[in-house]
């Protein structure tokens, strides 16, 4: 999903806003995101309390699956070392194929990992939150011009997006601003599958190139799988994932 270039404007300038006022006050004001607390926020409240998790001071760590057509929601209190499974929601439409997105205009969904750095209240896809597409590794690894504007939005169509219907994509969106409001960083990881011994046999079916960028990333989704935290890490000058515990 491209914005247009005056969009991508008025979209910045209402990122850099929110730092005069609170976050959630700010998104408040636009009529999606007050509809959604009023229609959801009762219910978002009363399934993190059954898990002994403060709506108030949360954290939110994401995982997509392409293969799967999955989105995992975790969450945890701020002070807390593990996280919780909120909720797994369809990916409703996609676009590509496996692998890494390389190229502006390629359909692809990324693969890596990401931080939730903008968030659109009046998206044309109904609500909208960015993934920090392209990040290092990929404008070190990218084939061109990397593109970007990867959106995890409503409406239920894509060209290299993450899209949900409507109705859970209100409950992630509004998640999200929850943890932004208190300034916590929100971590979105995307994988080709799970890392399962069936899908190894999928995975071998693609070329070495894109094998040695699973295998790259792959250990991120197995520490996240023992320890239900994600693992720290940094990407090198070549482009590599270099993780620590």
């Amino acid at each position: 999903m491209r914005l247009p270039f005056i969009a991508l404007i008025l979209f910045s300038h209402f990122h850099l806003m929110v730092g005069q006022s609170g976050f959630k006050e700010q998104q408040l004001k636009y009529k999606r995101v007050k509809s959604a607390y009023n229609e959801k926020w009762s219910l978002i409240e009363a399934a993190l309390q059954q898990k002994k998790i403060n709506a108030s001071n949360i954290d939110v760590f994401i995982r997509i699956f392409k293969n799967e057509g999955e989105l995992e929601v975790w969450v945890k209190n701020t002070n807390d070392k593990t996280y919780t499974l909120y909720k797994n929601i369809p990916v409703c439409a996609a676009s590509g194929d496996l692998g890494p997105k390389r190229q502006e205009g390629d359909g692809q969904v990324p693969e890596g990992i990401y931080d939730v750095p903008l968030f659109n209240p009046n998206s044309n896809y109904y609500l909208a939150l960015k993934v920090g597409y392209p990040n290092k590794s990929d404008r070190i690894l990218a084939k061109g011009r990397p593109g970007g504007d990867i959106m995890i939005h409503g409406n239920c169509v894509t060209i290299g997006c993450i899209p949900l219907q409507d109705d859970p994509v209100k409950e992630v969106y509004l998640l999200c601003v929850e943890a932004k409001n208190k300034n916590n960083s929100i971590r979105v990881e995307i994988y080709p599958c799970r890392f399962t011994a069936e899908n190894n046999k999928l995975l071998a079916k693609y070329p070495s190139d894109k094998n040695n960028f699973w295998n790259s990333i792959k250990p991120a989704y197995s520490y996240f799988e023992e320890h239900k935290t994600p693992i720290n890490f940094s990407i090198n000058n070549t482009g590599n994932y270099v993780f620590r515990n």
